[in-house]
């Protein structure tokens, strides 16, 4: 590198940290223990090194990270949908957050056999608890080699949560839900999940939070375990959201993780796993719907440092008015993780001439006995494909909702539980219907 481009982005850190300085200045870190206090304040000496991100970072090209890292949140409108929520048909343990903080009088008793479920401020009063060799611990990891500054800010900040551990096989999913009361609300949310050798949770999401909200979730699954993990993102239509997944995985465990994202202005979802243990699985997959004033960007990274391992990652974006679709995804496997499986596919249908969708998919690899393969294509709907089941007597909308139903099937099918990818099947099907052309 030249020494004029080697000022200028001297330069340029510089500014940025220095903005970073600004935008924490009189920050006060939520109060607790020692071993979480010391957790923030690890937390908060990171992000002042790295900064906040910018427009000029690699991994926030596509995606303008202004509005979610202003001191405070744009306002939201409260949306009120006609339809049920979510999930409501399934039976589950319901741990409720309005704005960002916990709702006992809407939670069901924080109990079920074979897991412990605390909420993070509890915890995080306790001199001991096992949360500590977690809690901002796989976040840190994450940041190797790609720095996310809003997950470390997330753990510098975040007052509630819950903490989570499964000892045995969970008898029904634990359901998180976020409800959003107030057009300021900016939320900040921690969850930490360990999953004990042999163990089994289903964890389902559900909800638009907060006008803004941040939220981050590690997971360790154990040699043996599983985790299922199926999300449906709220319909608010301006709402703004930065979430995060860091999962570790141990020997002959399985990770999977299914988004549901329909509307919202500004939407990114980071997931980083990493490979610790041989023959593990861990699938992650994506379906969207955005429509006009719509920005919905998946970043994943996927290490695998560990032999025999399989990596799936499938995204599938329906765009239409003018909505922008992100993927940004990536493969990394290291010196002798022999036997690798990875497989990426993104993939985006507009419906119309004015969206757009941005993709960057990434292998890196160091082993050379390896099955790894990534793909991304763009197009429109199927104009044969379209014909046909006109020339059949299907109408025009029915025809283009089932296509576009057919093309979102391969993300959707990812959901192990069939109650769960019906659900979410239904989902899609309302919005395709709400949202059909006059």
């Amino acid at each position: 590198m030249s020494a004029p481009a080697q000022s200028r982005r001297a330069q340029l850190k510089e500014a940025k940290l220095s903005a970073t300085a600004e935008r924490l200045e009189g920050v006060a870190l939520p109060a607790g223990g020692a071993w979480i206090t010391a957790a923030r304040e690890d937390a908060l000496a990171r992000l002042r090194q790295m900064g906040l991100p910018g427009r000029r970072d690699e991994y926030w090209k596509y995606t303008r990270p202004d509005t979610l890292t202003q001191a405070e949140a744009p306002k939201a409108g409260v949306f009120d949908p006609e339809e049920t929520p979510v999930f409501d048909g399934i039976d589950r343990v319901k741990i409720v957050f309005v704005d960002g903080v916990f709702s006992a009088d809407e939670s069901d008793p924080l109990e079920l056999a074979g897991v412990e479920v605390e909420r993070l401020a509890e915890a995080g009063a306790a001199d001991i608890h096992w949360g500590k060799e977690l809690y901002g611990v796989l976040e840190a990891r994450g940041q190797n080699p790609v720095e996310r500054p809003l997950a470390t800010l997330n753990t510098a900040l975040a007052s509630d949560g819950v903490l989570i551990r499964v000892t045995g096989r969970a008898e029904k999913p634990v359901s998180l839900i976020y409800r959003h009361g107030s057009d300021s609300s900016d939320a900040v949310l921690h969850h930490v999940i360990k999953l004990e050798p042999g163990a089994d949770l289903t964890l389902l999401e559900n909800g638009p939070a907060a006008a803004r909200f941040n939220k981050v979730l590690e997971v360790d699954v154990a040699d043996g375990a599983g985790f299922h993990h199926v999300r449906a993102q709220g319909r608010d239509h301006e709402r703004r959201a930065a979430t995060h997944i860091f999962a570790r995985l141990g020997k002959e465990s399985t990770f999977k993780s299914f988004t549901l994202t329909v509307n919202g202005v500004l939407t990114r979802n980071e997931c980083v796993v990493e490979f610790t243990g041989d023959e593990a699985v861990a699938h992650v997959a994506g379906a969207c719907l955005g429509d006009g004033a719509f920005h919905h960007d998946d970043t994943v990274f996927v290490t695998h440092d560990a032999e025999a391992c399989e990596s799936r990652q499938v995204f599938k974006k329906v765009l239409r008015n003018g909505a922008t679709g992100v993927f940004q995804g990536k493969i990394l496997v290291q010196p002798g993780a022999q036997k690798t499986d990875g497989y990426q596919k993104s993939q985006s249908l507009l419906l119309d001439e004015d969206s757009q969708f941005l993709a960057k998919p990434e292998l890196e690899i160091y082993a050379d006995d390896v099955a790894c393969s990534h793909g991304s294509t763009s197009g429109a709907i199927d104009e044969e494909a379209l014909f046909y089941l006109r020339s059949r007597g299907v109408p025009t909308n029915d025809a283009t909702d089932l296509l576009t139903l057919a093309f979102l099937a391969e993300a959707v099918d990812e959901i192990e539980d069939p109650r769960l990818a019906e659900e979410i099947v239904g989902r899609l099907e309302g919005w395709l219907k709400r949202h059909r052309r006059g």
